[in-house]
């Protein structure tokens, strides 16, 4: 059999382009924050993760611009050799000092800082515990271990019963690590970090977080999900991973922890040994960001407005939604196609969100993942609902009545 017979025979794609519908790989012309233009028109983003609102910030902008004249547009190296800038060491000050770690490691981008660290962390015959609804970055670096020989379990998603569960079935003194998302990319929900916190301390297990959506959204000064729950970094989670695509509006990754584990990382994993750094305009955009997330908490205030304001239209117009605490506000559709064509029908009406279906959602739990920026005006918000609700009713998922 040829080996790429799999995907001469993959049509699924092709068979909704061919009705118009397809979501996916989207081209935007031009981005203006909360507005974007797409096939020449203007449409409102409502499926971003610019949290803050701060990829278009001028200041963000020139700190990039300055950063490419001084260093070039690449580092054309890795960390380990000719790849480190002093963009890059200030930038790890400052974010361990953000998240209350005594040091932080920067990656070239947030899948492979979790790719890197899980197997470097745990080891054969060593335990890694996951969430079951963990992001994709997580999956892989799991993979990774099990390939070399770590034991995986899974637990039920933010269940903190099979999650004991778990711990119990493993011999109270082997190294074990419990890994989760702070924030669930797809469902917005927020984990339980004081009941894992207790868990961990009672069996024995380090903590490892996963910041990627919680950072510049949950806790104070948009800290994360430690301090939302008024818990402390280096205390009670051994391990904060954090992604610079979303609150910091560039590209990377980083993780945090005790001066000895970054050591060991540093000089063990191979994602950051073989990978080139990131580039000085992406560096100098997080460290620009971080300065103004810093100085103006008032964003990670407004965007919590927002995520409300948004919530409550929506529960009062019938639309069944995922409840939370984030601007990630999913809309339950509860079919492939179904979904595809809601998506459609929203872009249509200026509107554009993102489309989620099985297996990153499970059978009948399909949706529209609605996501909200800082900067988005009321106008937009009213906009938004707006449309979702003549949508909805069109396709029978809000009573008319």
């Amino acid at each position: 059999m040829n080996i790429f017979n799999k995907c001469y025979n993959y049509t699924r794609a092709a068979q909704v382009k061919a009705i118009g519908i397809y979501p996916y790989f989207q081209v935007i012309e031009e981005n203006h924050g909360p507005v974007v233009k797409m096939n020449g028109k203007e449409v409102i983003m409502a499926g971003s993760n610019n949290y803050l609102g701060l990829s278009k910030h001028p200041e963000v902008i020139e700190a990039s611009k300055k950063a490419m004249m001084r260093f070039g547009t690449s580092c054309s190296g890795s960390r380990f050799l000719n790849g480190t800038l002093t963009l890059h060491t200030a930038l790890e000050e400052e974010l361990a000092d953000f998240v209350g770690m005594e040091r932080c490691l920067v990656f070239s981008n947030g899948f492979l800082t979790n790719q890197g660290v899980l197997p470097t962390i745990v080891h054969r015959n060593e335990y890694l515990i996951t969430d079951k609804d963990n992001h994709a970055s997580i999956v892989a670096g799991t993979l990774i271990a099990k390939a070399m020989g770590a034991k995986i379990h899974r637990y039920q998603s933010n269940d903190m019963e099979s999650l004991e569960n778990v711990l119990k079935q493993i011999p109270m003194d082997a190294p074990k690590l419990i890994i989760t998302d702070g924030v669930f990319s797809m469902t917005g929900y927020v984990v339980n970090l004081p009941r894992l916190v207790e868990l961990a301390n009672q069996y024995k297990a380090g903590v490892m977080v996963d910041e990627a959506h919680a950072i510049g959204v949950l806790g104070k000064g948009g800290i994360g999900t430690s301090s939302h729950y008024q818990l402390k970094n280096g205390a009670d989670v051994d391990l904060v991973m954090g992604t610079f695509s979303k609150s910091f509006a560039s590209l990377g990754g980083f993780i945090a922890g005790s001066k000895e584990v970054m050591n060991y990382i540093q000089h063990h994993s191979q994602a950051l040994i073989f990978s080139a750094s990131i580039a000085p305009a992406n560096a100098a955009a997080v460290h620009a960001a971080l300065k103004l997330m810093k100085k103006e908490p008032e964003r990670t205030q407004r965007l919590s407005e927002i995520a409300d304001y948004m919530r409550n239209g929506f529960k009062k117009m019938g639309m069944k939604i995922l409840d939370g605490i984030t601007p990630i506000i999913p809309v339950v559709i509860g079919d492939d196609m179904k979904t595809f064509q809601f998506w459609k029908a929203l872009l249509d009406n200026g509107i554009y969100a993102n489309a989620v279906i099985s297996p990153a959602v499970p059978p009948g739990m399909q949706l529209i993942r609605t996501s909200y920026i800082a900067t988005h005006e009321n106008k937009h918000l009213d906009r938004i609902l707006e449309v979702i609700e003549k949508v909805g009713k069109e396709f029978g998922l809000i009573s008319n009545h």
